[in-house]
């Protein structure tokens, strides 16, 4: 195990040179900075590009570079995965600017996974001047394109080229309330370079930023309410199903109290953030990215099912109850279908519904709750808490041979002694019964859209946001995750944002080596094979050196499990003293048997190494 750190590459902010007081004169560009500024962003992620160089300029030398202030990313898709992990904290959009249709087309992923994950963001990009009298030769007409927003149409709320000052500054508020109107979702602005470096003769008024908020979330009627109560009161054994819900704190009490005066049964999923604490007496199963067979032995038994815009209601009725009519009455509370549409399949199956609540679910929490007090005015008396699985005792480590991972999870227990933290997400190999969540930023769920490669982005966006919080921001990722988006680590070093990576590295796309044994056991094939193709060894990555060559403290590789614990604590004390640090953990490869049930009923998903 070797360490090594560098010195921090940036400052908090790069701060810009004073310009000539005398200078009079205003560009389109600043205009359209001005009205950004309005929406008090206080970062816009980017990749330079200079189909955007007025904007970039205006941001500098018009703004300050301040409000917003700059990121500057090695790779748009780091962008918008940055700004993502941001919105996981704050439910608030980050703005970031790509370049022209190539940067454009690099961001995709990124953008479809904020997409999925339902969560704002605020994107900039640009064309080539689109009067074609106005283009350099070659370079400017390969990077114009006459319709760019039809690159990624099908997963964004909304786009716009403006092509005026004034049709600018109101797409900026446009978009605004939009990406911010659930459910939330990321917005284009597509920015002609010739509007941008286009002298005005005055600077515009700026609208007032209050009158363009975004509305009011709709309520539920009393009659619906009251209704859904009926159902649940009636039901002998009701279950919630908690999904996307909000990082309030209040919201997440209100959820408590909601099934604590049904006395329901609970299930949470990884794929999205803390919603219900995981060691209350009624959360019946522990969370996995995939339904395990106590979720559905949950689900089988239930007569009435409240989901509050759960991921994927449909598959998981059907994954429990094998293509089956579901007997228990379900109550849907989602405003998910208002961004369905023909292209993405985002929208998962159709579910069986008796009462669609077309709400949010913390808006529809409060009513409901009302409405099941005035009907059973005392609340059930709570059960005795379940047995549960745990992560492994500490003492394991002495007589391991390799790491595995549930034993991440007892050394990282170990190595903070009870400090507060946010787990920005976990790899595939993860069991849900190695954590508990007791706080909505306890845990912050999946990528959204599968995408890998979001790991590190989102880390640092979400470090970024829980700056200053006084929790200590932790992402644990897979090694191919890590290996495709790690460059956003330049991005922690150089405006000095502290989170800690830790990698479990089985040197493998493990999840396809599982589905080729899958194929090969059909067609009576060579198992033995399945790792072709799919193992990332000889020569062994150092993962660590990728770190430290960015600017980051890099540990490891971490193989023996006695260092484990050791390991884990220089990383945390990196963390403390204001440095981002990743840890390269040599990991067995292997999954909990949750995430393995769950992918023996899926034909293809997503690997994180």
């Amino acid at each position: 195990m070797t360490t090594r750190s560098a010195p921090p590459s940036g400052k908090s902010i790069d701060r810009p040179v004073p310009g000539e007081a005398s200078s009079n004169k205003a560009w389109g560009s600043d205009a359209i900075a001005a009205a950004l500024r309005q929406l008090d962003i206080p970062y816009v992620a980017l990749n330079p590009g200079a189909s955007y160089r007025g904007l970039h300029d205006s941001l500098v030398n018009y703004l300050g570079n301040e409000k917003p202030q700059m990121l500057l990313c090695l790779h748009e898709e780091s962008a918008v995965a940055i700004a993502h992990g941001w919105a996981k904290v704050t439910e608030k959009p980050m703005a970031a600017v790509v370049h022209s249709n190539v940067g454009l087309m690099h961001a995709t992923m990124a953008i479809f996974n904020i997409w999925c994950d339902r969560l704002p963001l605020i994107l900039f990009g640009a064309t080539g001047p689109v009067d074609a009298a106005k283009r350099r030769p070659w370079i400017d007409w390969i990077h114009t394109a006459r319709d760019q927003g039809a690159l990624i149409r099908h997963y964004t709320k909304w786009d716009d080229q403006p092509a005026s000052v004034a049709a600018a500054q109101e797409a900026i508020l446009r978009a605004n309330l939009i990406a911010q109107t659930p459910p939330r979702g990321p917005v284009y602005i597509n920015l002609d370079a010739g509007l941008q470096e286009e002298a005005i003769p005055d600077m515009p008024a700026l609208p007032d930023i209050a009158r363009y908020a975004p509305p009011p979330p709709p309520t539920v009627a009393p009659e619906v309410a009251r209704r859904a109560a009926e159902m649940l009161v009636k039901a002998e054994r009701p279950v919630i199903m908690m999904g996307r819900v909000s990082r309030e704190p209040e919201a997440w009490k209100r959820r408590v109290e909601l099934a604590e005066a049904l006395g329901a049964k609970v299930l949470t999923t990884l794929k999205a953030a803390a919603a219900f604490p995981t060691d209350h007496p009624l959360h019946a199963a522990p969370p996995g990215t995939f339904m395990t067979p106590a979720a559905n032995e949950v689900l089988t038994s239930a007569d009435a099912i409240l989901a509050l815009d759960w991921v994927d209601l449909a598959g998981a009725l059907k994954g429990a109850y094998g293509g089956k009519p579901v007997t228990a009455k379900v109550i849907q509370v989602s405003v998910d279908q208002y961004v369905h549409n023909g292209w993405s399949m985002d929208h998962q199956g159709l579910p069986p519904v008796d009462l669609y609540m077309l709400a949010e679910p913390d808006v529809a929490v409060p009513p409901l709750l009302q409405a099941i007090k005035a009907l059973r005015p005392a609340a059930p008396k709570l059960p005795a808490a379940p047995a549960r699985q745990s992560a492994p005792p500490l003492s394991v480590l002495d007589s391991a041979k390799m790491i595995e991972v549930p034993m991440m999870a007892a050394a990282l227990k170990a190595a903070l002694g009870g400090a507060e933290i946010c787990i920005i997400r976990t790899p595939l190999s993860w069991g849900g019964h190695l954590w508990d969540f007791r706080h909505p930023l306890d845990y912050l769920g999946g990528d959204g859209g599968g995408g890998v490669g979001a790991g590190p982005g989102n880390a640092v966006g979400a470090a970024l946001a829980l700056r200053g919080s006084g929790r200590l921001p932790v992402a644990m990722i897979g090694d191919g995750d890590f290996l495709m988006g790690n460059t956003a680590l330049w991005t922690a070093a150089h405006y000095e944002i502290p989170v800690l990576i830790l990698v479990a590295n089985n040197r493998s796309f493990f999840n396809d080596e599982l589905h080729q044994e899958r194929v090969a056991k059909v067609r009576s094939r060579p198992v033995e094979n399945r790792w072709i193709g799919q193992q990332i060894r000889e020569p062994d990555i150092d993962l660590a050196q990728m770190a430290r060559a960015q600017g980051c403290v890099g540990i490891g590789p971490v193989e023996d499990p006695k260092q484990l614990v050791s390991a884990l604590r220089e990383g945390i004390a990196a963390v403390r003293q204001g440095k981002p640090c990743v840890v390269d953990i040599r990991v067995a490869t292997g999954y909990d048997p949750g995430t393995s049930s769950g992918m023996q009923q899926t034909a293809k998903q997503p690997d994180r190494g």
